[in-house]
């Protein structure tokens, strides 16, 4: 009778659309699952260690796996391989009383084994549909493998090159980076979590790490709200619409308070108004660094992470250890207990491992679907869209198949470093270099020699620190004066040189952070020598970050910034440098001068002494030593064809509540080769109750013409793109004068004016 009653209610509450049949069925299992549940066995369920990716057959005699068995873990990362995942998830479902699944995470960042460009270059294609279609190949490898949670995408706005991380996310725009928040999610999620091809997504760093004073790693974060809301807190926003599995506090201090107990951005703002469903994990040993942080001992700020909001603990096993004190104290709830164990239950009901625990475990898919030809040959496609060409005097590129190709540089023979920073389950046996690549794409057509030239920095220390995880770059021990000859040598046996250089991987990323951004000197040695040759003279950079490149641009023919570019990336390389495809990158984040400019970024307020003109006013807004601009703009990107932007097309200029404005622009190709061209929609409210940016990107469109082509190209702007949050926080548009700004980058635009009304 009683069965017969629940099944009555679900179908009547599926009908009238208040709760949807299937969510009626998950909560009446895990309401029965939690009610044989011990209070140890729930928190067991808010546990996360680290795996340390145990060695097959050894498990069952760690601490972790006795933990496993005694229900005390609720999920494991740092683990790869079907073999491995397989024998710990066989421990909680053979072993453990109520045999409740493991999660399985990893740091999936941007590809599994089948490496894609680092975040920040991936960005740089402005194209959604292949940032989804790299999380899709992500996901699909990743569950092969074992693996059904991602701590990605990371979405932290960054406006400071110093921090290392900036390497792992979209750059300095909220708008940018809201639609790439949006298009990972779903390449992670697909429609279907259940599927054994998607995974959870969990999106990071909530909130504000990007803004890390003085750009030094896990250092503190603190700004106003209304910038919080109008600058940083949009991609975390839009990850949350999209139908993000989950979230992850970051490091940082917010109001005073660490993310990882701040109540009012966990449960106020993220769970109450954004109405955010999935649970909340901490960074790693985010619950117990907040004891350094001045928040009080384990127990302490374990507490309060939980009763802010907190529903897993990464690695601290605060949570685990201390709850049950807590709650005879009074410092936590049992309701608050339950909440968090109900969370992490429904994301393994979401994923199926109820049903079954081992869906991710076929050895067959991990076989014939991990590092496939088809995966690689989408990462050599996706690799050279990232790449974004910075100057190309006199037409040097594309390079001709004929001749003799002098290669030389710290990153030209380096193969382990060319998938960048967190590309943790690359295997990087099967990594290929810049020089092996070349070869195999030209063949016999040309003759290419190679010289290490230098090394990556003089100083042998500050290599081996940028240098961890296994992406050694095999440090020569010669003079500089040798490496130098030996680079001189064969350039000077050359036709055109190519320098590859920059930072190695791991120069960039987490704990990275670098106070001067220049090119280490002896590879600017180097890359002086080379020019000094008279022979033309190619700049391939690697790097994570914005760099310090204004002698470069002045002095260096021809600039391809490659990022990071995969486990693909030397092919890509070779396709973009030859010809064989057109570059069509565009800077997600702003290159300045020199790092005194820092934070420079397009979208900033004017102040009430704006500089007027280019160079130096006194009693105004700029510097002594140095123009406001940046060396290389937001958005921009050249190509191997040249595009013509003619005058901005406007629907009316004067316009009333809800109307629609459509924008126009015809952009021609007026070049002999095909390429593909990003048009940017820029805004600027001239008139609000609070000041408004000089401009701010609202849409995009990356299109492609073939030579001689044009088209145009149209936005639909309505108040929806107009708003805000004012001084109240209360999100709303203002009528009055707008400018309508459409360009190649956010320097470089056509301007029109509009007037909206209520």
């Amino acid at each position: 009778m009683k069965k017969i009653l629940l099944s009555f209610v679900a179908v009547f509450l599926f009908f009238i659309n208040i709760i949807p049949a299937q969510d009626v069925k998950m909560k009446n299992f895990i309401d029965q699952l939690m009610k044989k549940m011990t209070l140890e066995e729930k928190l067991g369920q808010l546990n996360l260690p680290s795996a340390n990716d145990f060695v097959t057959g050894a498990a069952a005699s760690t601490d972790v796996a006795k933990k496993i068995i005694a229900g005390k873990v609720g999920g494991l990362f740092n683990i790869k391989s079907v073999a491995k995942i397989k024998e710990m998830q066989k421990l909680a479902i053979d072993q453990s009383r109520l045999k409740i699944p493991l999660l399985f995470g990893m740091d999936v960042i941007h590809g599994y084994e089948t490496v894609f460009p680092i975040p920040l270059g991936l960005s740089c294609s402005w194209d959604m549909n292949l940032i989804e279609r790299s999380a899709r190949i992500a996901a699909n490898e990743a569950s092969a493998d074992g693996i059904n949670w991602t701590f990605s995408p990371m979405v932290d706005i960054a406006r400071d090159p110093r921090w290392g991380r900036v390497s792992e996310g979209n750059g300095e725009d909220p708008y940018l980076g809201g639609q790439i928040a949006k298009a990972m999610v779903k390449g992670y999620q697909g429609i279907d979590l259940s599927k054994n091809n998607t995974i959870m997504s969990c999106v990071k760093h909530y909130a504000l790490y990007g803004a890390a004073e003085a750009g030094r790693d896990y250092n503190t974060t603190d700004m106003s709200r209304h910038r919080m809301f109008n600058e940083y807190l949009y991609p975390y926003k839009a990850a949350v619409e999209a139908g993000v599995g989950s979230v992850m506090a970051s490091f940082n201090e917010i109001d005073g308070v660490p993310a990882t107990a701040n109540k009012w951005l966990l449960t106020d703002l993220l769970k109450k108004q954004w109405g955010f469903n999935g649970f909340i994990v901490s960074d790693y040993t985010g619950v117990s660094e907040m004891i350094a942080h001045g928040l009080g001992d384990i127990q302490t700020v374990a507490a309060k992470a939980l009763m802010a909001g907190l529903d897993m603990d990464m690695v601290s096993e605060g949570l685990l250890n201390n709850t049950a004190k807590s709650l005879k104290e009074g410092t936590v709830t049992l309701a608050r207990v339950d909440e968090a164990c109900r969370k992490i239950l429904e994301a393994k009901y979401k994923l199926g491992l109820f049903e079954d625990p081992f869906r991710y475990c076929d050895e067959n898919r991990a076989k014939t679907e991990v590092f496939s030809d088809n995966n690689r040959k989408e990462a050599r496609s996706i690799a050279a869209q990232s790449f974004v060409l910075l100057k190309n005097q006199n037409n040097t590129l594309p390079l001709t198949k004929n001749g003799t190709i002098a290669l030389v540089g710290p990153l030209a023979d380096a193969k382990e470093n060319m998938g960048g920073t967190w590309s943790v389950a690359a295997n990087l046996s099967k990594s290929i270099s810049l020089l092996n690549g070349l070869k195999e794409v030209v063949g016999n057509k040309v003759n290419i020699l190679y010289a290490k030239g230098a090394n990556l920095d003089v100083d042998a220390a500050f290599e081996e620190r940028a240098t961890p995880f296994g992406k050694s770059m095999h440090r020569d021990n010669r003079t500089e004066e040798a490496l130098l000859s030996e680079a001189m040598d064969i350039a000077n046996k050359s036709d055109v040189i190519v320098a590859a250089l920059g930072e190695s991987a791991e120069m960039s990323g987490e704990s990275s952070s670098r106070t001067n951004l220049n090119i280490p000197a002896t590879q600017k040695n180097l890359l002086m020598a080379l020019l000094k040759t008279g022979k033309p003279v190619v700049l391939v950079l690697f790097t994570g970050r914005p760099l310090t490149l204004n002698w470069e641009n002045e002095n260096v023919p021809a600039i391809l910034n490659v990022w990071f570019g995969g486990s693909e990336a030397p092919y890509a390389i070779a396709d973009v440098l030859f010809g064989d495809v057109n570059p069509s990158g565009k800077l997600s984040t702003t290159f300045p001068q020199n790092v005194g400019q820092i934070p420079l970024f397009y979208n900033h307020k004017n102040t009430g002494r704006p500089l007027n003109g280019s160079w130096f006013q006194k009693f105004q807004s700029n510097y002594l030593d140095v123009s406001n601009e940046p060396l290389y703009p937001f958005g921009f990107g050249l190509s191997y064809a040249n595009f013509n932007y003619g005058d901005i097309e406007l629907s009316n200029s004067l316009l009333k509540g809800n109307q629609t404005l459509t924008a126009s622009i015809t952009v021609s190709n007026n070049s002999k080769v095909a390429g593909k061209e990003v048009v940017q929609l820029y805004i600027r409210d001239i008139v609000g109750s609070t000041t408004r940016p000089v401009k701010e990107l609202k849409g995009f469109q990356k299109i492609s013409l073939n030579a001689g082509e044009s088209k145009k190209v149209s936005f639909s702007i309505t108040p929806e793109d107009l708003k805000f949050y004012n001084y109240e926080l209360k999100y709303d548009w203002e009528p009055g004068e707008f400018q309508i700004m459409i360009g190649t980058n956010s320097r470089d635009v056509k301007i029109a004016k509009v007037n909206w009304n209520k």
